[in-house]
C-alpha cells in the first residue's frame, strides 16, 4: 500500500466518523462519553494524515 492510498484510507474512515459524530449529536439517546470516544478517534486519524502528508 502507498502512502497516498493509505492516506486516501484514513480520510476515508475520517469523514465515516465525522458523519457518526453528527448523527450521534442529533440523537437525544445516545451517551456524550460515545461522543467523546468518536471525536477522540477522528482527532487520532486526523494527526496520522497531518503526519504522513508532512
Amino acid at each position: 500500500m502507498t502512502v497516498a492510498s493509505h492516506i486516501a484510507e484514513l480520510k476515508k474512515k475520517h469523514e465515516s466518523l465525522s458523519s457518526k459524530v453528527e448523527q450521534a449529536q442529533r440523537a437525544p439517546a445516545v451517551d456524550d462519553l460515545h461522543i467523546a470516544d468518536l471525536k477522540k478517534q477522528k482527532l487520532k486519524l486526523k494527526e496520522e494524515i497531518g503526519r504522513l502528508s508532512a
